[in-house]
This record gives structure tokens, sequence and C-alpha cells, in this order.
């Protein structure tokens, strides 16, 4: 998973962007498993409050839902 972030705009925005385009590209596909957060915020460079609040609003949105 490639990250292209620009770091002078807020990035949970664009980490939803960049996560919906994957989607719809086909690198995730419905009921996979993705990466953790952890995992997704080591390879975009960024804290990993960003990426939960990232998939925060995605999970509000109805584009990913979790399962514990």
């Amino acid at each position: 998973m490639k990250w292209t972030l620009d770091k002078a705009k807020p990035l949970c925005p664009q980490i939803c962007e960049q996560v919906c385009l994957m989607i719809a590209l086909g690198e995730f596909k419905a009921g996979e498993k993705m990466f953790s957060v952890r995992e997704t915020a080591i390879a975009a460079g960024v804290n990993p409050n960003t990426v939960q609040k990232a998939f925060e609003k995605l999970e509000q949105d109805g584009i990913l839902y979790s399962v514990r």
C-alpha cells in the first residue's frame, strides 16, 4: 500500500480519501480484512491516533466496519 500524503493539509481526510480510492481500485474487497491502525500508521508515516480517527469516520460513513 503506497501512501501519498501532503503534510501541509489535514491528514485525516487524506487518509479517508486514499482508503476509499484503494477500495474503488479493488485493492480491498468487501469483507476483506484491512491493515490494523498501527500497520497503516507506520506505512503512512503518521500518528496512529490520526489513522484511528480516519477509520472511525469511514465506519460512521458506512465504508468500513469493525469486527472484534
